[in-house]
């Protein structure tokens, strides 16, 4: 039988797109009923996100995999009123409106207190729910951009860029998921006893979030005066580490900073003179001569294949690696092993389904990822299951909600 730490908690999402979703796809990968509200008809606009076929996108399929989908129309006093009867059964509610949102639909923190005073209420925002901008609408590029990340993506002589996937909303969901764990345990922990509402509201802001991860971007800055710039493939202050090309039109990434490491690289390359150079036996000696080693790398790897290139450098314990496509990881034995590639037969827009593969679950329990249990769901597909079985509604009550 499968490890699920979360098996027994209960979640409702009101979330849409990939914040709060991404936050209670992690709870609902580890055990936890995450049941997602969404709007009659339209849904989570992350159903048209990337859609290629059928009435589903991928994307949300595995953005919301683990999940039960019920609707039900939040602006009306009947789904407000199934929402607070709902959280009585829940342990859990998971939000990225914008802030103020849930109080003016009358389903702020004291109405769901009110009705459940053990319930964590984890909440995404653009900035928070406090603060001069708490009230200013943003997705995650914003938050990228505020956050410090995005001036830091992309080469010195063009503007900044995004990277490819939607990291802020991603990185807000983990640290969401993360804060409502932790409040869980304190509430484990407080053993019966009551935790302050304050407590249990997790505010999760996208720009922070961003902000978290950016190193020592501020401290620099304000210990020594340091703006970093945009140094394309490279990492500010590290050398030599970079993308470099092959002979077979291909990319490899070698990571060959390290002091010890440098020397058996330079005698990889058959460049002992650059291994002997007194000039480049620490980092910042590296950094600053970063061309001239980037250089020396590209005209060694260019006439060997991707293949070549890494058997040698991973035989000389050198870190590397190969730069993936979506068909390299479908076929790689390390992602194969770990189960890290998961099928399931979805609807693609096709006569017949067809068997996909979606990305396992992280962190492994055991050795391999814990199995998905479903991809993504039909909208609505568990509306009359959650309402009649959690609730107690007749057939004739879900019907006059209107929830279709």
């Amino acid at each position: 039988m499968s490890i699920r730490p979360l098996d027994g908690v209960r979640v409702l999402e009101l979330g849409n797109y990939i914040a709060a979703p991404t936050a209670g796809r992690i709870l609902g990968d580890f055990g936890a009923e995450v049941i997602k509200v969404e709007r009659p008809k339209a849904g989570d606009e992350l159903r048209n996100w990337r859609l290629y076929g059928g009435d589903t996108s991928m994307l949300f399929r595995t953005v919301n995999r683990n999940k039960k989908s019920i609707t039900l129309d939040l602006r009306s006093e009947q789904g407000r009123d199934i929402v607070l009867d709902l959280v009585r059964h829940c342990d859990v509610l998971l939000e990225n409106f914008r802030p103020g949102m849930l109080e003016k639909w009358g389903l702020g923190p004291d109405a769901l207190n009110a009705v459940n005073p053990k319930l964590v209420i984890t909440r995404i925002s653009a900035y928070g729910q406090t603060g001069p901008l708490a009230r200013r609408p943003g997705f995650a590029a914003v938050a990228e951009a505020v956050g410090g990340l995005r001036e830091l993506v992309g080469d010195p002589d063009r503007p900044p860029v995004r990277v490819g996937v939607s990291i802020g909303d991603s990185i807000a969901g983990i640290y969401a998921a993360f804060g409502t764990v932790m409040a869980l345990f304190q509430r484990e922990r407080a053993a019966g006893e009551p935790v302050a509402l304050a407590e249990r509201v997790m505010d999760v802001a996208l720009s922070e979030s961003i902000l978290s991860v950016m190193e020592s971007l501020v401290p620099d800055y304000l210990a020594y005066g340091i703006t970093r710039e945009r140094v394309g493939g490279r990492m500010e202050g590290i050398a030599p580490s970079n993308a470099y090309p092959c002979a077979d039109g291909s990319s490899v990434i070698i990571g060959g900073n390290g002091d010890a490491i440098f020397q058996r690289y330079m005698t990889v390359i058959e460049r002992p003179d650059l291994a002997a150079d007194p000039d480049l036996r620490d980092n910042a000696g590296r950094w600053r001569h970063r061309e001239r080693l980037d250089a020396a790398i590209a005209e060694w790897t260019k006439v060997r294949t991707r293949a070549e290139a890494l058997a040698v450098l991973e035989d000389a314990g050198i870190p590397c690696g190969p730069i993936y496509t979506a068909a390299d990881i479908v076929a790689d034995e390390q992602y194969r092993a770990r189960d890290m590639i998961q099928p399931f037969s979805v609807d693609v827009g096709e006569p017949e389904p067809k068997v996909v593969g979606f990305p396992g679950i992280v962190p492994v329990i055991g050795a391999a990822s814990l199995p998905i249990r479903s991809v993504g769901p039909d909208l609505g597909e568990h509306t009359r299951e959650v309402l009649s079985e959690l609730l107690g509604m007749s057939e004739t009550a879900i019907d006059a909600v209107g929830t279709a």
